[in-house]
Formats: structure tokens, C-alpha cells, sequence
């Protein structure tokens, strides 16, 4: 459950689903204030996200990994049925080098698998000045312990270890939060009051949030290998990370 497109889909159209998108949508937005003629690119399953960027960014679009499929979206209106969103493969994503300013990734970090080619390919299509934003559960959170949710799916990860594999993959963290402190309810009381609940969670029991959200900017003189042991993954396969140039550096 909640591993494919129209699962997410559903959740994101429920009561909960759209509690949930209000509160981390305020979150995203007071990251990226403004992206006026820039252009965002959504990543995973991003689409209830996107839309108020839309009308402000030069472009908005989304890809979503082909082992989850897609929806169409945004939803067509009378006299125009272009859709923005394609299918892709997360280790060639269909983008352009050096051309996307804004990069959100939400529900596509499914393991260290996914994280590890994920975070190559992020690193390729960010602009100089690009800057890429992980929304992640949280590891000692409770929605990452329920799998009623779409964040109780996949790896849960702690603010430490985000941190250090974006390092690892020539990106350099800038500011960091925790986000989504309401319980994993249904509940018509808990869902009306969550906002209460973000307030007081945020200020008080922070390390609870359901979500991490990270946002790094690019890393631009040459890079190194990846092999630092805090990553299961770099330490598994010693994958090469490319310099700024593009060229790769082999493992010695």
C-alpha cells in the first residue's frame, strides 16, 4: 500500500491527506518564498505540492519513478488538457543538465537504493544556484511507525543522516526542520485541531515531527568519490560521484 501513484493519489484526496498537504505545503512555502521565473521541478510523488508554485515559476513539472506509475495532472480545465507530468527511470531522469532551480522530492526516497541514484541525478540537473529540498519521514517519529500513511512506507531517516549523505553526494545542507506533529489519526477532532498540534510540537517536542524536511544547495568544485561509512549504500556499492565539470573520478 502507498508504493504506487493512485494509492497516493487517494490518500492525498481524503480528509487526512489533505490536512497533511496544507501543513507541509505551509513548510515547503516558507523555504522557497518566491520562485518567480525559475524553474521547479517535483520529484517522487510531489504534485500536492507543486500548485502553488504554478502561475509564479517559468515552469512547473513533475516526474514520477516508473516503478510507481502516474497520475495525469493537474486535473484538466475547460480548454486546456496539457498535462505536466511524465514517467521516468530515477537513475536518467528525462532533464536537461544544469537546468532546474528548484528540485522537491517528496514520497521517491524508498531506501538507500533509491536515496543513492536519487541524489546523483538531483546533483546533475540543479542550476549553479539550484537548490534541491528532501521531505523524508522521520525516523523517532510516530507517522514513520504507522503504515496507514504514506510516511509509514519505505526508510525513515534522522535529521544526522540526511545531513551527512548529502554531503556525501556534493551538496551542502542549509537549514533543516521537522514538520507534521499531529498524530496519524483519522480523527474528525485531530484533524481540525493539527494546526494546534504543529504549533505546540514545533516549539516543545520537536524531535517527535513525522517528517524531515532538508533543503541543500550544489557543491561546485570537483568532487570525490563517495565513501563515507555513514551510508549503507556508498559503503555497499562505492558508487562515483561527477565533478563540476562532469567528468567522473574513478576509485583507486
Amino acid at each position: 500500500m502507498y508504493t504506487k501513484a493512485i494509492d497516493l493519489r487517494e490518500f492525498y484526496d481524503s480528509t487526512q491527506g489533505r490536512v497533511v498537504q496544507r501543513l507541509l505545503r505551509s513548510h515547503i512555502r516558507a523555504f522557497w518564498p518566491g520562485v518567480g521565473g525559475m524553474r521547479v521541478l517535483g520529484l517522487g510523488y510531489a504534485v500536492p505540492y507543486l500548485k502553488m508554485f504554478m502561475g509564479e515559476a517559468e515552469r512547473v513539472t513533475a516526474l514520477m519513478p516508473s516503478h510507481q506509475g502516474a497520475v495525469y495532472w493537474p486535473p484538466p480545465e475547460k480548454g486546456d488538457e496539457r498535462g505536466l507530468v511524465a514517467m521516468c527511470d530515477e537513475a536518467e531522469l528525462p532533464i536537461e543538465t544544469n537546468s532546474i532551480d528548484r528540485l522537491l522530492v517528496v514520497h521517491g526516497l524508498q531506501g538507500y537504493e533509491s536515496l543513492d541514484v536519487i541524489l546523483k541525478e538531483s546533483w546533475r540537473v540543479l542550476s549553479g544556484q539550484g537548490r534541491i529540498m528532501l521531505v523524508v519521514p522521520n525516523r523517532t517519529g510516530i507517522w514513520a511507525r504507522v503504515d496507514s500513511t504514506p510516511f509509514g512506507h519505505g526508510t525513515p531517516y534522522s535529521l544526522g543522516q540526511i545531513r551527512q549523505v548529502l554531503k556525501e553526494y556534493l551538496f551542502v545542507p542549509e537549514r533543516d526542520e521537522r514538520a507534521l506533529f499531529v498524530p496519524p489519526s483519522t480523527s474528525r477532532l485531530m484533524l481540525t485541531t493539527a494546526p494546534v498540534w504543529e504549533n505546540i510540537g514545533y516549539r516543545f517536542f520537536n524531535a517527535i515531527g513525522g517528517v524531515n524536511i532538508v533543503e541543500a544547495t550544489k557543491q561546485l568544485y570537483a568532487g570525490t568519490m563517495v565513501g563515507a561509512a555513514t551510508s549503507q549504500a556508498a559503503v555497499a556499492r562505492r558508487r562515483m560521484m561527477p565533478t563540476a565539470s562532469g567528468r567522473l573520478h574513478l576509485p583507486k
